[in-house]
């Protein structure tokens, strides 16, 4: 219940970014919803409609390719973004455009970053994403803007090169804002210690995407043999991973840090 709120109000905040400060400015967003923005300011149809129009062929192919829980929670949030941009009347809120791309991409940035974090995404371009960090360890921010240049041309082609560099702007800043909500690639190494050591390594095995290394300890007051186990995994995945921890032991002693390097296969097939 928590992802989906958090799915539904990460949703509404980019429609009121959309509709209170990048269209009145003819500013595009990233990704499809940029596609659906333009075609919203140069046909009579409407932003929502469109958006929800444009993002039905990935839905479908996200369908097979990341689990049906993951396109459950996009499906909805592009439906709730659909229908928030035909709700929320378009109203400019500031007279300056650069004020608005900054503000809108953050606003975006933030609404994508909660949606992310609750394991869905907007759609469009976003899926994409997710697809290629699931080969690659690349910051998902990024690497959602490097995939918006054509978002960024047709902009300067369609209205004007004002309007294209604010929406660099406005892609900019978005991307920004997701990578610091988001946190997926950042790394964190997880040691262990656990007197339940095959049910923890079951566990995990089940649950992470991720290889873990068993290793043979003892306590050294009371010389009871236990379990290490080490694991990386990315900042994204932590809260779960406590879960689960806990589920399995309570009482299990668990060692934190940040790694700055991962060298050899990270990704577990």
């Amino acid at each position: 219940m928590y992802k989906i709120f958090n799915i539904i109000l990460g949703s509404v905040i980019v429609g009121v970014a959309y509709n209170l400060f990048l269209i009145p400015h003819q500013i595009l967003s990233s990704g499809l919803s940029g596609i659906a923005i333009m075609l919203g300011i140069l046909t009579p149809f409407n932003t929502g409609i469109l958006n929800f129009l444009l993002n039905l062929p990935l839905l479908i192919l996200g369908w097979f390719k990341l689990g049906k829980q993951f396109i459950f929670f996009t499906i909805l949030s592009v439906v709730v973004l659909s229908v928030s941009l035909y709700l929320i009347p378009v109203h400019a809120i500031s007279h300056e455009p650069i004020l608005s791309s900054l503000f809108g991409g953050v606003i975006t940035g933030i609404g994508i970053g909660l949606i992310f974090r609750a394991s869905g995404s907007s759609g469009g371009f976003d899926i994409v994403a997710m697809l290629l960090t699931k080969k690659r360890d690349f910051p998902l921010g990024a690497l959602i803007s490097a995939m918006n240049g054509i978002v960024v041309i047709a902009s300067g082609f369609v209205f004007n090169w004002d309007a294209a560099l604010n929406t660099m702007v406005a892609i900019f800043a978005t991307g920004k804002v997701i990578d610091t909500i988001h946190s997926n690639h950042i790394k964190l190494t997880l040691m262990i210690v656990t007197k339940k050591g095959e049910e923890m390594k079951g566990k995990l095995l089940s649950n992470l995407y991720r290889g873990i290394t068993v290793i043979d300890g003892e306590g050294a007051y009371t010389g009871e043999g236990q379990k290490i186990l080490m694991v990386v995994i990315t900042r994204y995945q932590l809260t779960d991973v406590k879960t689960m921890i806990n589920d399995v032991d309570g009482n299990a002693f668990v060692n934190i840090t940040e790694t700055t390097e991962v060298m050899g296969s990270f990704h577990r097939s």
